[in-house]
Parts: C-alpha cells; structure tokens; sequence
C-alpha cells in the first residue's frame, strides 16, 4: 500500500482519550466545535492504535500537536514527554498558549514547556480573542527560543494572519491544514489560494503543512484533493510541504490507508528526491526531529 513513499514523518498526530472530559470537552459532548457529528473522532487514539492503523505505511517519526484544552497545555506537553521517554514516540511536541493568559504569561508558558520538555518544539494558538496569530511579544518569544508557531487561521484569516506575520523574518511558520478550507467551493478556493499566497510570499521560513483537508472536503476521494494538493505545492513548493494524516480527526472520512493512497497517487510525479522532503525530511527540519 505504500506506493513508492520510502518513509514518514508525520507532522500531525492527535493521542487523546475522551474519558479525560476536562482535557478533552469537545470529545465529551460539552462544547461544539463547529464540525458537526464527531462520534467518529470520539474514541481511545492512542500511540497502540496509531500505530495498528498507520501500519501498512512507513512511519519512522510522528509529530504531536497539541489537543487537550489550552488551560491544561502545560500538562499535556509534560506528559506526552513521559511517553516519549517510554517508547521513543512522539518524536516532536507541539504544545499551546493559552489565550486567557496574558502576554508575559504566554511567554513565561513557553519556558516552562521548555523546561518540561527536551523534545518540544513550538506552539499553536487555538480561540485567541484578536486572531490567529499571538501578539508581537510572543511570536519574538519564538523566535528567540528558536521555537515554531504553528498557524491555525481559515482563508477569510489568511490575509490578516499574513500581515500579523510580515516582518517576523527570523520565526518558522507551519500554515495547518492546508490552510484550512471550509468548505470546497470556488469562492473559498479563490479567497485561500490569495491568501496562501501571501503567506508562501513571506519568505522561506512559512512552510504548509498538508493535512487536515478531509475535514472540509468530507472524502479521502484523489479528485477532491487534487487542486488543494497541487495548489500547496505550486505555491510553497517541495521544499516547504510536509504531508500530515491529522489523524484520527480526518479519520471522520476514511481510513489512514485511503489518505496516504491519496496522497502517494497527487505526489506521484515528483522524483524520490522531493517525495523524500514532502513526506519525510522538511518535517525532520523544521521540527527538529
């Protein structure tokens, strides 16, 4: 089933267990995360279960982005730390701000997931009440520490998440989820890819992540992914794309194999040399994995 992919790293990995309700609320039915029916994602997502479904598929390293709930990030991090010290996995932490806190709050967050964690690498910046992207203060707080912001912002954010960005040279991005569509209609894929490219125009440090399109697409189908997929590519090029499953969030739409069968078949026209870089090695880099 691997095609010709010759390893992964993937850049986008969730373990959570749903019975932890206070880390996990939308799991548990107690708030609404604008995605309609989830009881697909509702389940134990272990490193165990990972790993039996990515099992036909190279996976050498994962990356784990944060999930719990803001207000326990530091938690999270600490112990997704403790597992990576048991089995080696995952091989990279992406942890949180949380955005009741103030700036030096945010700040102090980010040494303390430091000093928590040898293998933390940078944050994302869910329900911030001014945008997608932290204030001044703390994407210097990165950068300084050498740490990654991850971007979570949808194509009508795009634009403003661009602007927040300009300037802040010395700092890796990582755009999430393809930049996250909604839905798959003209007008979006117009308003994302003007956006996208802004962001792809900031310079070599903003990277794509490519994940988190079966989401808004509602299939795992080549044919829906393609003009997303290529689009990525075209603007960012191999050097800054990384493929991610997203999983077991875009697990609400199909199997990990059918994703990464997807994902060989829109890739298949690129030499080993840039297959290696989108699958494996531009996560290794810019996570430091």
């Amino acid at each position: 089933m691997a095609g010709s992919i010759e390893r992964v790293v993937d850049a986008h990995v969730h373990l959570w267990d749903p019975a932890r309700a206070d880390w996990y609320p939308y799991l548990a039915g107690r708030q609404d995360i604008g995605m309609g029916d989830i009881s697909r994602m509702c389940r134990l997502f272990d490193q165990k279960t990972y790993v039996a479904e990515s099992a036909a598929w190279p996976i050498q390293k994962f990356v784990h982005v944060a999930a719990a709930t803001p207000a326990v990030g530091l938690s999270e991090t600490a112990e997704l730390e403790e597992q990576a010290q048991a089995s080696g996995h995952p091989d990279a932490i992406i942890g949180s701000v949380n955005p009741a806190h103030t700036v030096s709050e945010m700040v102090d967050a980010l040494d303390r997931q430091l000093a928590t964690s040898p293998r933390f690498r940078g944050v994302r910046a869910p329900g911030l009440p001014t945008g997608p992207v932290p204030p001044p203060e703390v994407l210097r707080g990165l950068a300084e520490r050498g740490l990654v912001f991850d971007l979570m912002a949808h194509p009508d954010e795009l634009h403003d998440a661009a602007r927040a960005l300009a300037g802040h040279d010395d700092l890796t991005v990582v755009v999430e989820h393809a930049g996250w569509p909604r839905t798959d209609t003209d007008d979006e894929h117009e308003l994302w890819r003007a956006g996208m490219a802004e962001l792809a125009g900031l310079g070599p440090r903003v990277h794509c992540k490519v994940s988190g399109l079966a989401m808004p697409l509602a299939t795992m189908a080549p044919s829906a992914y393609r003009r997303w997929v290529e689009g990525c590519l075209e603007l960012f090029g191999v050097d800054r794309c990384l493929f991610a499953s997203n999983f077991p969030v875009d697990g609400l739409h199909g199997t990990f194999d059918e994703l990464f069968t997807t994902y060989d078949e829109l890739t298949e026209h690129l030499d080993p040399a840039a297959r290696e870089k989108v699958f494996a090695a531009n996560a290794e880099r810019v996570y430091r994995c």
